[in-house]
């Protein structure tokens, strides 16, 4: 029976994206084509990042014997940059290691386990056609950055707005009538659980009232 490893990629570190989807259609795949899935290697990490440590411990699995096909979901899950896919490619092709990309469906091995011309230039067009896409995106977000700055647009995220002396005393008036008492600073922030950085804000607003 076909020996196989699955690969699957995410790019967010956080709990918004998951791998479950590719390993269960990759899974289901491999059971629709009697191939033994003897390991997963699951990673989140970008695509751009070389030093992925997943992906490189399932290469050395493979190129160690461990399987005969490596199962992808798409181009990009392997690398973002047509150069490095074509690397990995390349380097499996030569260790006799088929890989499967789901989304279109290709093998980079035929059955007699030559290369499969076919697969290499599409996959070339592909990732070109995706880098391409990148550079448009990046380019269309850059203009539109200079376009808004053109316009007096201020960029980044809003400043938080400061409270007004006035709103500030009104909403703590205990802070208020113990500072004027002589408390310290430390001892009105534990009577009134708030920070010693709001209680300072407080007595620098006394200060210059």
């Amino acid at each position: 029976m076909n020996r196989a490893v699955i690969y699957a990629r995410v790019s967010s570190t956080g709990d918004r994206q998951s791998t479950e989807r590719q390993v269960a259609d990759l899974t289901k795949y491999a059971a629709a084509c009697g191939m033994e899935v003897v390991a997963v290697y699951e990673e989140k990490a970008s695509g751009a990042k070389r030093d992925r440590e997943k992906l490189a411990a399932c290469l050395e699995f493979l190129k160690g014997g461990g399987a005969d096909t490596l199962l992808v979901s798409e181009l990009s899950r392997l690398g973002r940059s047509l150069r490095q896919v074509l690397e990995i490619i390349e380097d499996m092709t030569e260790a006799g290691i088929d890989i499967y990309f789901q989304d279109h469906r290709m093998h980079t091995l035929r059955e007699d386990g030559t290369p499969d011309p076919v697969t290499k230039m599409l996959v070339s067009m592909l990732g070109s056609f995706a880098e391409m896409e990148r550079e448009q995106i990046a380019y269309r977000l850059r203009s539109g950055r200079e376009i808004a700055k053109e316009k007096g647009v201020k960029m980044g995220r809003p400043a938080k707005a400061t409270m007004s002396t006035v709103d500030l005393l009104a909403k703590y008036p205990k802070a208020v009538k113990r500072l004027q008492a002589g408390r310290t600073i430390r001892e009105v922030a534990g009577e009134l659980k708030v920070s010693t950085k709001t209680v300072q804000r407080i007595k620098n607003a006394l200060n210059n009232k």
